[in-house]
């Protein structure tokens, strides 16, 4: 929203011969799109966490980690066995 009424400023001033209303609109433009930009990265942050959050709960019901199972195949066990 506040990008179209930057544009629409600049473009007011462009009719009016305004070079402050021109520049007016292009600073709002500039924070609309860093304020887009802002929102964007967080949305990146939040997506990261939560698929740190979805391996380490995969990795949890797998029951291992990056070395899970490794004890039970060097021992030549299933971990159902109980021989």
């Amino acid at each position: 929203m506040d990008e179209a009424k930057g544009k629409a400023k600049e473009a007011f001033g462009a009719l009016t011969g305004d070079e402050a209303k021109k520049e007016e609109g292009r600073a709002q433009q500039r924070k609309a799109a860093a304020e887009e930009e802002a929102i964007q990265k967080q949305k990146t942050s939040q997506a990261k966490e939560e698929a740190r959050q979805a391996e380490r709960e995969r990795d949890r019901q797998k029951g291992g980690g990056l070395l899970g199972g490794v004890t039970d195949s060097l021992s030549g066990r299933d971990r159902g066995s109980r021989s």
